[in-house]
Formats: C-alpha cells, sequence, structure tokens
C-alpha cells in the first residue's frame, strides 16, 4: 500500500498537533493508494477472506459495484493519519467512525483514499479530532472522530 501526504514526504513525520492544538487546526491531508494486492494482503493478516474483497464475480453477485476493500482497513488507515499527524509521543484514546459507502477497489491502479481532519476541541483530557475520508470525490465514512492524548 503505498502512502503519500500533501505537504511532507511520506517518510517526513508532521508536527504533533498537541502541542499547538486549537480548535479550527487542519491537519495536513493523507493520501493511501489501496490495490487489489493490498486486499488480499489484508485478508490474509485480518482472517476476512470474504471473496467480495478479491473476486470481482462475487462481488457482483451480492450486488456490489465491484470489488470493495475491508471497512476495517479503510477505518484502521483514517486511524493511520490520526497517529501519524500526532507523532509518537501521543496516543489515541478513542475512535469512533460509521461506514458510509463501500471503497471501490479497480484492477490495476488501484485506488486514492484521502484523509483529512481538523482539531474539534481541546480538553481537559485531550485533543478531539473530526475527520474525513473520502474516495472518488465520496465520503466514505461518516461521524469520525478521534480523542489523542499526552502520553507522560
Amino acid at each position: 500500500m503505498t502512502t503519500t501526504t500533501a505537504d511532507t514526504a511520506p517518510d517526513t513525520p508532521s508536527p504533533a498537533p498537541l502541542d499547538t492544538a486549537e480548535p479550527g487546526l487542519v491537519l495536513p491531508e493523507r493520501r493511501f493508494t489501496l490495490t487489489r494486492s493490498d486486499l488480499v494482503r489484508y485478508a490474509g493478516a485480518s482472517g476476512d477472506l470474504n471473496p467480495i474483497h478479491f473476486d470481482e464475480r462475487s462481488a457482483d453477485a451480492v450486488g456490489l459495484p465491484g470489488v470493495i476493500a475491508h471497512g476495517m482497513l479503510t477505518m484502521g488507515l483514517a486511524a493511520t493519519a490520526v497517529t501519524d499527524w500526532c507523532g509518537p509521543t501521543a496516543r489515541v484514546a478513542e475512535y469512533e467512525s460509521r461506514f458510509a459507502r463501500p471503497v471501490v477497489v479497480p484492477p490495476g491502479e488501484g485506488v486514492e483514499l484521502v484523509v483529512s481532519g481538523r482539531v474539534d476541541a481541546v480538553l481537559p483530557e485531550g485533543v478531539r479530532l473530526v475527520l474525513t475520508a473520502t474516495c472518488g470525490g465520496e465520503r466514505v465514512l461518516a461521524r469520525t472522530r478521534a480523542l489523542v492524548v499526552a502520553e507522560r
């Protein structure tokens, strides 16, 4: 799986928002490219071998528009953006999301998942982030939030 960021090189950590967090702070956009090979590897690692995640005929048979990414993989990538934004001195204390629509992964080049976020609130217990995850301009996760706390 290829990961890129809009504002930094892939291996350059972003500044931790906990240090300077204030409501409305926009976090750097993260981009993840998902291929069918990524889905097969995730299926093996997770044990979710449902063929809708790697076989076109199976996906078509249940009315899907094509092979789809695992929902937990999509959610996990959004969480990865959070941990990358916050750095190693923070941890995700709470994380929630709802699936809005499937991420269809065509053969070949794959598809790009874009995760953006902003600081929603600075609370005594930590920083609450609101996330948006889109694919092809369509929101794929809804009501996605994370509470991040500084490690002590």
